[in-house]
C-alpha cells in the first residue's frame, strides 16, 4: 500500500468509521463547528480587530483542511463539489479571507450554520448509542431545524441593519425582533427601516411565521407516530390511523383520544 493509499484509508477511517476513536473525532468536528458558530455570535459585540482577523484566517484555514479532507475520500468528487454544506463551506471560507479587504463580506459567514442542520454520521451514533435519541429523533431534529432557521433569520436582520438602524445594536438586538416576529408577538420598540428592512420584515411574516409554527408543531406533536407493523415493518403512521397503510394490518399505536 503506497503512503497516499494508506493517508486515503486513515481519513476514510476517521470520518466513516464506527470504532470509538472515528466517533471521537467526529464529536470533535461537531464541537469546533458550534464553537465556530458561537465566535460568529459573539464577534457581533466587538468592533473587530487584529485579534479577529487572524482568527478568521485560522477558521478559513481549518475550513479549506476539512473540506480538502472530505473531497480527498468520496468517489464523486464532482457531486461532493455541488453538495448544499460543500458550497457553505467554500462560501463562507471566502468571505473570512475576503473580510481582510472588504468587510462586509463577513456575514457570509452566518452559511456555516448549514452545517449544523445535517451531520449525518453524529446523527448514525447518536442514534446507535442513546435509546432517548433513537426514540425522540424527529423532535431533536426539529429543535435543530428551528435553531438554526432562527439563527439564520437573525443573521440577516442584524447584517442589513446594524448599520442603518440604532435599534439594533447587537447580535440580541437583532434576535428579539426575530423572536418576537415569529411568535407574532410584536412589542414595536424594534423595526427595520429602510426598503431592505420592510421588505425583510414581510419575507419573515410571511414565509418565517407559517414556517415557525410549523416546526413548533413538529416538536410539540411529531408528524408521524412510530408503530412498526408486525407485517411489513412499516414504522411511521399517522397519529390517528387503525390500518396500516403499506399492508392493511389493523395496528394498534396508542393514543390519548381527541
Amino acid at each position: 500500500m503506497t503512503p497516499l493509499e494508506r493517508l486515503h484509508t486513515r481519513i476514510n477511517f476517521l470520518y466513516n468509521g464506527s470504532e470509538r476513536p472515528a466517533i471521537i473525532f467526529r464529536y470533535v468536528l461537531l464541537f469546533v463547528d458550534l464553537s465556530i458558530v458561537l465566535f460568529f455570535v459573539l464577534i457581533s459585540f466587538t468592533g473587530g480587530g487584529a485579534a479577529v482577523l487572524v482568527i478568521d484566517w485560522l477558521i478559513a484555514a481549518w475550513i479549506f483542511i476539512d473540506l480538502s479532507a472530505r473531497l480527498f475520500i468520496v468517489r464523486n468528487r464532482w457531486r461532493f463539489l455541488f453538495q448544499l454544506v460543500t458550497i457553505a463551506d467554500i462560501i463562507v471560507m471566502a468571505s473570512l479571507i475576503a473580510a481582510v479587504f472588504v468587510e462586509s463580506f463577513a456575514f457570509l459567514r452566518i452559511v456555516r450554520t448549514l452545517r449544523l442542520l445535517r451531520s449525518f454520521h453524529v446523527l448514525k451514533d447518536l442514534r446507535a448509542r442513546y435509546r432517548f435519541f433513537a426514540r425522540n429523533e424527529e423532535i431533536v431534529q426539529s429543535i435543530l431545524n428551528l435553531t438554526v432557521f432562527i439563527f439564520i433569520v437573525t443573521a440577516l436582520v442584524f447584517v442589513f441593519q446594524v448599520r442603518s438602524n440604532g435599534a439594533v445594536n447587537n447580535y440580541i438586538d437583532a434576535l428579539y425582533f426575530t423572536v418576537t416576529t415569529l411568535t407574532t408577538t410584536g412589542f414595536g420598540d424594534i423595526t427595520l427601516e429602510g426598503t431592505s428592512g420592510r421588505l425583510l420584515s414581510v419575507v419573515i411574516m410571511i414565509v418565517g411565521v407559517g414556517l415557525f409554527l410549523r416546526l413548533i408543531q413538529t416538536i410539540f406533536r411529531p408528524a408521524k407516530a412510530h408503530y412498526t407493523c408486525p407485517d411489513c415493518g412499516l414504522n411511521r403512521h399517522d397519529h390517528d390511523a387503525v390500518h396500516c397503510k403499506h399492508c392493511g394490518r389493523t395496528v394498534r399505536i396508542e393514543t390519548e383520544g381527541l
